[in-house]
């Protein structure tokens, strides 16, 4: 039998989301075992948090609920980006890798950034036409 497909297995910024946790906790495996309770642990619920988000909130019938999903995993990829620069700084990470996740954390970020956008928009169009 078999598996079923859940809505948000097809939604493309959930598999970029989870693109991105995978590479976080590749990163974070070469970080120094000291950093394993601070920055690593701190990079990898950040990550992991933006494509739960998506998940849960795709989950959610009232489109209010649904933006704010989406909203928590935009705040939570910016939060990746974030502790990068930090890894950065501290030399855990190289310039391609920062761009690396920079590039992901745009990708991301614009199609949470879309696809709030046209829920909104749906919202408005359900709204004018349940006041006719």
């Amino acid at each position: 039998m078999a598996a079923h497909t859940y809505y948000f297995e097809k939604l493309d910024v959930w598999q970029n989301a989870k693109r991105l946790a995978v590479s976080i906790y590749a990163i974070t495996e070469k970080f120094p075992s000291n950093e394993k309770f601070a920055l690593t642990d701190q990079l990898r619920r950040s990550a992991v948090s933006v494509s739960a988000n998506i998940a849960e909130g795709s989950t959610r019938e009232h489109l209010n609920d649904y933006v704010r999903f989406m909203n928590i995993a935009y705040g939570s990829c910016i939060e990746v980006l974030n502790h990068i620069l930090i890894a950065k700084e501290l030399n855990y990470v190289s310039d391609s890798t920062l761009n690396e996740i920079r590039d992901q954390v745009s990708q991301i970020t614009n199609q949470l950034r879309a696809l709030n956008k046209s829920v909104i928009a749906k919202k408005r169009s359900n709204e004018k036409t349940q006041q006719q």
